[in-house]
């Protein structure tokens, strides 16, 4: 009977910190859609995506260049297509209580992206390139 008390204070002092899960589409959708979300790795703003209707996105590494894209669900990830890069790169995202943790999986080894709160990065796209 003692091992089953620690085995359960154990379990339940472990339970916080298991992983979040993954976000489903419909999860994902109803929390970005209409937003303007900036992320940051390793403590440094990385990007800004904004989500619009129908899953469409425009992505920007805050150089003034923006990517026109869409996004979709695809065997439980989130993938991205944008019209300069139309391979897939799909995402696991979950939520947590300081928003949401982006998981590159197209490559195991990318560093995670989490959503950053303050940014005082401003999301600008200058329009298209004109040459002489």
């Amino acid at each position: 009977m003692k091992h089953l008390a620690v085995l359960s204070l154990t379990l339940l002092l472990a339970a916080p910190l298991a992983a979040q899960s993954v976000m489903t589409a419909e999860e994902f959708d109803n929390y970005t859609r209409g937003k303007t979300l900036f992320y940051a790795q390793s403590g440094q703003t990385y990007g800004a995506e904004r989500y619009l209707e129908n899953r469409r996105v425009e992505w920007s590494f805050l150089d003034g260049e923006c990517k026109q894209g869409s996004w979709y669900e695809d065997n439980g990830l989130i993938c991205f297509t944008y019209d300069d890069t139309p391979a897939p790169q799909c995402w696991s995202f979950s939520a947590s209580a300081r928003g949401l943790i982006a998981k590159f999986e197209n490559n195991l080894d990318t560093t995670e992206l989490y959503e950053a709160q303050d940014s005082d990065k401003e999301f600008t796209c200058l329009g298209p390139k004109v040459g002489v």
